[in-house]
Order: structure tokens, then C-alpha cells, then sequence
């Protein structure tokens, strides 16, 4: 063993302890051990096997899908002295060449590979010749044939156990429910390995909710509050992304598009532009986001349904991987219902791929028509309990009604029975209200008795109802069809008297305002106003140096480092190394420019009047 593992800890990475389970992982590991390790988006996953890649002899090769994390994992490590590489298909002949002679010089400490290349007979046989120290496979839950990122060649990285059974494999993952991690077990051969399982929950981020009304106004009055803030939203089409991103545009926030119908050079641009400009909003398709390890993502917001809670879970978890406080905004209407069941019905699956997904859709709908705390649901679903009540979600801090909407389910359920079952909710909500649309008159709706009995609910209590009778399963949706609304078996207890409703009464826009405005965003250490000055002169030296070296702004430094650094002032040296996040290499490499920055400051601060 080179040193020991806090040493290096301390040394290279510039932390002072642990957090979690991550000492016991990397001593397992360190020593020789195969594991399986669960732990969230921003849990520090990483560190759990770049640490015994430097405590053991030979190069750590890490299995990832990612190549945009690939480089900006060698791009960090190498900021910190650690001798990392990748190989991918970015790289040219002559740099991979150069690559593989590094390997087998023992000249790298981690080296970053797609499993595509590593299943490669070039490539195993390179491995034959190089000292390898651990095998990590990273986003292990890609060998799920059920889950949300399959990935085949995944199913093949046993062969890494069978070819080299005395490497210890440490397998990672941060989205997995009970099913997938036997099933990562199983298919890696890590039946005997040791199990680390953390808790899923991510405290720091803050889980909303909100009915979809006017979802770009919606959408536009959330982002005030993070102005200058980094960001993505998500949304379900190409063309939406486009939109909206305009939309974003036109009002002043530095928003820009990201989906794979974009030109590569276009979608790689803005890319690189969010991870190394500071403030910066992406509005992207779910092809966005694997492998975004930018730390300081203040809020993710979906303009959509996702198509899971595991995809949900994962997409939101890429706000707040520095801890700070973040945001999960989701604007979620019947529509994005009806379309997600009609995407899953009209695919190429097979009927038990197709069960599985409306199952999965199910629990994520759950989700959003709860009234208990949000954490406590979506932790569930990946088989934890969460006993108290967080206090960080919409449910939380402006607890829901429920309401006896009995008479309102029944008033529906008959409009949709008396004009044939084929209208949607939209139409329906007119005809119950009174409406004398063209539509209805043409339909002869309004000679219906059903026309114009729910005058006293105005429309935005009734989509909120007709969504909640289709995720009570009172309602289905005609997914051949054109997306309309027929009765369910389970409407008939409703419709006789048998069977009452209580419903989630639709916030009103004094409730969401006021729960609003109580967004969590003090970061863990705050700053005295005067120190924000020296903070932003921090800021823009870290971007000067990031833009010098052609890296992202936090492979410099974290925003908690430079805020360390503005409330405590160091003055020299070993003042410094003392700081969060600061090792010896940053320190040599630093130190004199950033105590150059402090003394302005002070100079500043002295000669101000």
C-alpha cells in the first residue's frame, strides 16, 4: 500500500474526512474486494474508486457509457496531479496510440473506457499485458434489460471476473430500485460481493409539483428566483426544446437548446458552453444530462412527464451535486398523461415491456397526485423508508387538501359516458361548464343533460379533476385513438353511489405563491456582504484560469472552495491548504494566484472611502 487512505484523502483530493460509507468502500476495495456500492447523485461515488486506484499497484480501468464524464473526470484528476486518461471515440488514431502506450508503460493511475472498446479483442489484450489494479463499472444499473438505460454490452462485462479473477470489480450505480440490484449482482457475478447501499435521499434538493396551467409562464415565474443561476430544463420533443429555450432567450436568461436532432457541432457547442460558463440554462430532450458532473446546477425542471421514477429520480438528481441547496420543479398536466400511454402503446415493445412501462409511469404518477411528503414517496420506490416528514417539498411546506369530490367524479365520469367516450379532457370540461362552442353544437353536447352541471367548478379544478380520475385509475385513455376518455371498470362503484372520492384540491395562486417563497437557497456557508466582492473577484479568476487551461470553471474550484476562501481570508500558504477542497497539487498550482487576489482585496477594501 502507498499511504493510507485518509492520507491521500487529504493530500490529493484536499478533503479532511469521509462522508458516509465512502471509507469502508474504498478499504474494501483497496484491499483486494469486489463490491457493489448504491449511493446518489452527489454522494461522491467517484472518490470510491479513484481512491484505491491510487492505494493499489497498477492502473484502475473504469467501465462508463459516458464519454462527456470521461473527460471531464481525466480533466479534474489531472488538475489534482493524478495520472488519468480515457479512450473513446473522440480521440483520434495518434492520441489513442498514445494512450495504449501509457498502459502499458504503467504510466496511469485510471484509464476511462467505454465497455464497447473494452469488449474489444485489441483491447482485452492490451489489458493482458498491463498490471491492472481494480476493474470499476460505473452506472451499473445499464445492465438491466428492465430498466431506463439499457445497455447490452454491459451483459457481456462478465467477462472481466471470468478473465481476470483475482482483480477486485467495484460496480456503481445511483439509480437502482430492489429488482435492478439483484439483477446487477446476478449479471455482473457479484452475487458474493460486499453490499454498500447509502440512503437515496438528496436533502439538499427541494421536490415541487405544480399542475399544468401556462407552462412556459409557469416555467418563466420559477426561474426567477434563480436568475444567474445554472440550470436544465427538460422537456419531452425536439421542438418543445427549441421553443422554449427561444422563449427563454427572449426574456432575458441565457437559455440554450440541446437534443440529438441538433447538428453535432451545434449540440456539442452549447454543451461546452454550459459546463464552462457560469449561469448558463440548458433546455434539452432526456439525451442531455448522463454524465453531467457540472456541481453547480441550481435547479432541474421538467416541462414534461418523465417516463419513470427512476428516470425522474436520475434526471433531478443532477441539481445540487455539491450539496448546496437545488431545486426539482416539475409542471406535469393530464396531456403529458395521455401521451406518455399512447408513446408506450404505439412502440415496438412487446407486451411485457409494455406492462412494465405503464407500471413505471403508474408509480411516477403516484408520485405527483400524493399528498404525503415527496421524499418519503420517492424514496419508497426504491425500497427505503422515510419515516419523518421532510420538510423540504411542496408537501411539506404547504400541506395539500383533500376534498370530497364525489359528486364532481360522478358529474365527469357521465359527461365522458353521455358524449361517447372519445373526447377529451378539454372538450369535456367545456360541455360540463355550459360552453357553446362551434364543438359542441356541431356534437349536439349542448343537448345533453350533462351540459353545463359543473358551472360551479371553474376549468382549472376540473383538469385537475379529470387528471386524478385517470391516475385513480377511474378513467382510462383511448392510446389507439386520438387520446380520448372512456370509463374504467372501477368507474361503475362511482357512477352507482357505492364508492366515494376524495380528491387533491388544485392550489390556488395565493397557496402556490406563498409556497414559493419559501425556497431554500442560503448555500452551506454564507457570506457576509462584504465579502461577496472578493467572492466574484474568486469567480472570475477561476473562469480566467479554466478558460487558459480549456476546462470547466469547477475543475478549477468548487463554489464552496470560494466561498471558503472569501469568508476566511487566508494569508499565505499553509493558511490555505487548510481550506475544503484545496490538495497539495492545487496548492502548488494556485496558491500564488489566488493570495494575489486576496491581497487586491484587502488593498481595495483599505484605500475605499
Amino acid at each position: 500500500m502507498k499511504a493510507t487512505p485518509e492520507a491521500l484523502l487529504q493530500q490529493v483530493f484536499g478533503h479532511a474526512a469521509f462522508r458516509g460509507e465512502q471509507a469502508a468502500i474504498v478499504h474494501h476495495v483497496a484491499e483486494g474486494n469486489d463490491a457493489l456500492v448504491l449511493m446518489p447523485t452527489g454522494g461522491g461515488k467517484s472518490l470510491c474508486y479513484q481512491l484505491p486506484a491510487l492505494l493499489r499497484d497498477g492502473v484502475a480501468i473504469v467501465v462508463s457509457p459516458l464519454i462527456a464524464l470521461m473527460q471531464d473526470q481525466v480533466d479534474a484528476l489531472r488538475q489534482l496531479d493524478v495520472r488519468a486518461a480515457c479512450l473513446n471515440s473522440t480521440l483520434d488514431a495518434d492520441a489513442a496510440r498514445t494512450v495504449e502506450q501509457q498502459l502499458l508503460a504503467g504510466e496511469l493511475d485510471l484509464l476511462y473506457v467505454a465497455p464497447e472498446r473494452l469488449l474489444t479483442p485489441r483491447f482485452l489484450s492490451l489489458l493482458d499485458r498491463a498490471p491492472v489494479a481494480l476493474f470499476a463499472i460505473d452506472e451499473a444499473h445499464c445492465v438491466s434489460q428492465w430498466g431506463h438505460d439499457f445497455r447490452p454490452e454491459y451483459r457481456e462485462l462478465t467477462i472481466l471476473h471470468e478473465r481476470w479473477p483475482g482483480v477486485p470489480r467495484i460496480a456503481l450505480t445511483a439509480t437502482a430500485d430492489p429488482p435492478t440490484q439483484r439483477e446487477i449482482a446476478e449479471r455482473l457475478q457479484l452475487q458474493d460481493a460486499q453490499r454498500f447501499v447509502n440512503s437515496f435521499d438528496r436533502p439538499n434538493i427541494r421536490y415541487t409539483v405544480v399542475q399544468k396551467e401556462n407552462a412556459r409562464r409557469q416555467l418563466l415565474d420559477f426561474l426567477q428566483a434563480h436568475r444567474g443561476q445554472a440550470g436544465i430544463v427538460y422537456c419531452l420533443s425536439r421542438r418543445k426544446v427549441e421553443e422554449t429555450a427561444e422563449f427563454l432567450a427572449g426574456h432575458g436568461i441565457d437559455a440554450l437548446p440541446y437534443h440529438a436532432g441538433m447538428a453535432a457541432d451545434a449540440r456539442a457547442s452549447n454543451q461546452r458552453r454550459f459546463l464552462r460558463d457560469d449561469g448558463v440554462v440548458i433546455v434539452a430532450t432526456i439525451a442531455f444530462g448522463m454524465g453531467i458532473d457540472k456541481p453547480d446546477v441550481r435547479f432541474v425542471a421538467h416541462m414534461d412527464l418523465p417516463k419513470s421514477i427512476e428516470g425522474y429520480y436520475q434526471e433531478t438528481g443532477r441539481a445540487g451535486r455539491d450539496g448546496e441547496p437545488s431545486e426539482a420543479w416539475m409542471c406535469y398536466g393530464l396531456g403529458d398523461l395521455v401521451l406518455l400511454r399512447q408513446m408506450i402503446e404505439q412502440s415496438d415493445s412487446g407486451p411485457e415491456r409494455k406492462r412494465l412501462e405503464h407500471r413505471k409511469l403508474d408509480a411516477l404518477v403516484g408520485y405527483c397526485e400524493s399528498m404525503r411528503c415527496r421524499r418519503q414517496v420517492l424514496l419508497a420506490n426504491f425500497g427505503e423508508d422515510y419515516p419523518q416528514s421532510c420538510g423540504n417539498c411542496d408537501n411539506c411546506l404547504q400541506p395539500p387538501e383533500a376534498w370530497d369530490a364525489t359528486e364532481a367524479a360522478r358529474k365527469a365520469l357521465s359527461c365522458v359516458y353521455r358524449t361517447g367516450q372519445r373526447f377529451g379532457a378539454a372538450h369535456l370540461i367545456d360541455v360540463l361548464r355550459g360552453g357553446e362552442s362551434e364543438r359542441i353544437h356541431q356534437f349536439g353536447h349542448d343537448r345533453l343533460g350533462v351540459h353545463g352541471v359543473g358551472a360551479d367548478l371553474d376549468a382549472r379544478t376540473w383538469r385537475g379533476v379529470f387528471r386524478q380520475l385517470v391516475a385513480h385509475g377511474l378513467l382510462d385513455v383511448d392510446t389507439e385513438g386520438y387520446g380520448g376518455l372512456r370509463l374504467a371498470e372501477a368507474s361503475r362503484a362511482v357512477l352507482k353511489g357505492e364508492q366515494t372520492v376524495m380528491l387533491r384540491r388544485v392550489a390556488g395562486k395565493r397557496e402556490r405563491e406563498r409556497s414559493a417563497s419559501g425556497r431554500a437557497t442560503a448555500p452551506a456557508i454564507e457570506l457576509a456582504p462584504a465579502d461577496l466582492p472578493l467572492f466574484e473577484a474568486l469567480r472570475e479568476m477561476r473562469a480566467r484560469l479554466a478558460r487558459e487551461q480549456n476546462v470547466p470553471a469547477y475543475v478549477v474550484f468548487h463554489d464552496s472552495t470560494l466561498r471558503a476562501i472569501a469568508r476566511d481570508r487566508p494569508d499565505d500558504r499553509d493558511a490555505l491548504a487548510r481550506v475544503e477542497g484545496i490538495g497539495a497539487a492545487k496548492l502548488e498550482r494556485y496558491a500564488d494566484v489566488v493570495l494575489e487576489v486576496l491581497r487586491n482585496a484587502d488593498e481595495t477594501e483599505v484605500t475605499a472611502p
